[in-house]
Formats: structure tokens, C-alpha cells, sequence
């Protein structure tokens, strides 16, 4: 079984960041909540899971891509914050880690093993994608409507609703992780 300290070896860097005790404690609960409804028992089988099954992930795991996408969105709102005289929003970064960090934990319920050992999509995916599922973990364990909007709107459940400024960061650095890959399939990457 996935522990609460298993998390927090997994994401310690990150989860120190969010000054907010009682937000890093829910974001801990989420993660275990979700390993536990998606059956997963051990920290190797996470680092073994990809982190989509829509493309080839040429070994990027689901525990480096959340941190890529947590790390992504916080040094694309840095760079703004550093470069811009002004900025013209307000970035929250416990939210902004918080989101990152759950983004896809719904991911934990959408994927499973099959009887090889492969991953592939589980009936609780088929029926929701990783967005939904994520998003009511997070609202089970107490997460605020912002940190839910960053959950529920960062992939394409998300286009054309409202968001908050954090959910629009995610978006872009979870793209930025796929669609390389993506387009490394198909061939249209430039390399």
C-alpha cells in the first residue's frame, strides 16, 4: 500500500514549497486516496506507469512527468514574474504547485495492469476521464474550488471554461511535456 510518507518522498522538493500546511496535507491525502481506489501498492509501479497510453512515452514515467508539469507551470509564471515591469495577474504558487502535483492524479483510477502486466485503460476510465475522477478526489479530501478548477480544466474538459490563472500555467507545461511526443510519432517534430 501507497503511504502518506511514500508521497511525500516522492514530491518532498515540491511539497516543501506549498506554505500553506493544511493545502500540502490535502494534496498528500489526494494521492493516497487515489492510489488506494486505483489499487496501486507499490511506489515502483508508479514509477513504472507511463504517463499517457495515447503515445509512445519513450520511458518518461507518470511520477517525472507530474514533476515536470508542477516544475514547468512554476518557472513559466518565475519568468514572467521576473521579466515582465508588471504583472498583470496574480500568480497563487501554493495553488500552482498544489495543481501541478494533482493534475493527473485521477490518472490513478483512468489507467491499470492487465493480466500481462501492460498498462491499458480501466473501466473507471472509460467511464471518466482522469480530469472528473481527479477532481472528485480532490474535492473528497477538501481541496478548494481553485485547486479543483486546475484539475478539472487543464486538459480538454477545460477549453473555452473559465479558469484560474494556475490552471492556464498547467495547461501550457502539460502540453509542453505531450505534444513533443506526439508529433514525434506522427513524424512532424523537427528535430
Amino acid at each position: 500500500m501507497i503511504t502518506e510518507t511514500d508521497v511525500q518522498q516522492l514530491f518532498g522538493s515540491i511539497l516543501e514549497r506549498i506554505q500553506n500546511a493544511e493545502l500540502r496535507e490535502k494534496v498528500v491525502k489526494a494521492w493516497t486516496l487515489a492510489c488506494q481506489r486505483g489499487g496501486w501498492e507499490s511506489v515502483d509501479d508508479l514509477r513504472a506507469m507511463p504517463f499517457t497510453l495515447l503515445t509512445n512515452t519513450r520511458g518518461v514515467n507518470f511520477i517525472e512527468h507530474t514533476i515536470a508539469v508542477t516544475e514547468g507551470a512554476y518557472g513559466l509564471a518565475k519568468a514572467q514574474e521576473a521579466v515582465y515591469r508588471e504583472m498583470p495577474y496574480e500568480v497563487d504558487y501554493d495553488r500552482l504547485l498544489a495543481g501541478g502535483l494533482l493534475h493527473d492524479v485521477g490518472k490513478l483510477l483512468e489507467f491499470e495492469r492487465d493480466e500481462q502486466g501492460k498498462f491499458r485503460k480501466s473501466r473507471s476510465g472509460m467511464c471518466a476521464r482522469h480530469p472528473i475522477s481527479g477532481t472528485a478526489i480532490a474535492y473528497e479530501v477538501g481541496l478548494s474550488d481553485e485547486v479543483l478548477n486546475t484539475i478539472a480544466c487543464h486538459a480538454k474538459e477545460g477549453d473555452g471554461r473559465p479558469q484560474v490563472v494556475e490552471t492556464v500555467l498547467i495547461h501550457q507545461a502539460d502540453f509542453g511535456t505531450f505534444n513533443p511526443l506526439v508529433m514525434m510519432e506522427k513524424g512532424t517534430l523537427i528535430q
